[in-house]
C-alpha cells in the first residue's frame, strides 16, 4: 500500500532522514521505533506532504504522492493522528470529530460514521458537547483518532500515541489500536515505547540519526538482543 524509497530531508543544512526505504502492506501494522530525535516524526509528516524532501520518492497503492498537498493525500486516503494530538480546544468534542471529515460530501454516511465513532470511544459519547480542551490527555489521543478515523482513511498514520499519557492509558490507547487493526486498519505506528509498539506490531523498522538501521518482523525484534538493549530495557 505504502513504499517509502530512498527518502532523504534535510531542516537548512542538517540531514533529518538520509535514504529511508520502507513499506507497509494492506491489513498490517508497521511500526517505526527509535529515540527520540532519530527520524521518526520527520517520516510521518514528510508521508502526510507536510515536510517536502530533498530526494526520494513515496508511492500510495500505486501512485506518486511525493511533495503533494497535505490535503489531496488525505483525499487519496491517508490520514494523521499527529503528535501532541492538535485538537482544536476551544470546540465541542463533536465538533472536532465532525472536522475530520471536511473533504466529505456524503452527509448521510457521515452521520453514520460519528454514530460509530461515538460507540467506538464511549467516553466521547459522555463527552460529545464538553469543550476539547477539558479532556484529559489520553481522551484527547481518542479524539485525535476518531478525528482522523472520519476521512474514511485507508492507512492511519500514528505519531507517538502514548506521549504524555500515564501508563494505564497508555494500556487503552494500545488495546484500541489492537481493534482497529482487528477491523482491518492499516496502520503505520511511529512510537518511542517500543516494547509496547513491537507487541501490537506485524513488522518493525528501527531508526538512529535519520537512518534505517534494522528490520523484521516485529515479534523477532522484541527478541533481539540488540533492541532489547537499546530499547527495551
Amino acid at each position: 500500500m505504502l513504499e517509502v524509497n530512498n527518502l532523504t530531508v534535510k531542516y537548512g543544512k542538517t540531514v533529518a532522514l538520509s535514504n529511508v526505504s520502507f513499506s507497509v502492506s494492506a491489513g498490517e501494522i508497521v511500526t517505526i521505533i527509535g529515540a527520540n530525535g532519530a527520524g521518526k516524526t520527520t517520516t510521518v509528516r514528510t508521508i502526510s506532504g507536510l515536510v517536502k524532501p530533498e530526494t526520494g520518492n513515496i508511492t500510495f497503492n500505486g501512485s506518486p504522492i511525493t511533495g503533494m498537498e497535505s490535503s489531496k493525500i488525505v483525499k487519496m486516503g491517508i490520514a494523521q493522528v499527529p503528535q501532541n494530538r492538535l485538537i482544536f480546544a476551544d470546540q465541542p468534542v463533536l465538533d472536532n470529530i465532525i472536522l475530520g471529515a471536511y473533504l466529505r460530501k456524503d452527509r448521510e454516511s457521515i452521520n453514520q460514521d460519528i454514530k460509530e465513532m461515538l460507540s467506538m470511544f464511549p467516553i466521547l459519547a459522555q463527552r460529545q458537547k464538553q469543550m476539547a480542551g477539558t479532556l484529559s490527555g489520553g481522551e484527547q489521543q481518542m479524539l485525535a483518532i476518531a478525528r482522523a478515523l472520519m476521512s474514511k482513511p485507508k492507512l492511519l498514520l500514528l505519531d507517538e500515541p502514548s506521549l504524555g499519557l500515564a501508563p494505564l492509558i497508555i494500556n487503552s490507547m494500545f488495546e484500541v489500536i489492537q481493534k482497529l487493526k482487528e477491523r482491518g486498519m492499516t496502520i503505520l505506528l511511529v512510537e518511542q515505547m517500543a516494547y509496547k509498539a513491537l507487541q501490537v506490531a506485524d513488522r518493525a523498522y528501527v531508526m538512529e540519526n535519520g537512518h534505517v538501521i534494522m528490520e523484521g518482523l516485529a515479534s523477532e525484534l522484541l527478541e533481539n538482543e540488540e533492541v532489547k538493549a537499546a530499547y527495551l530495557s
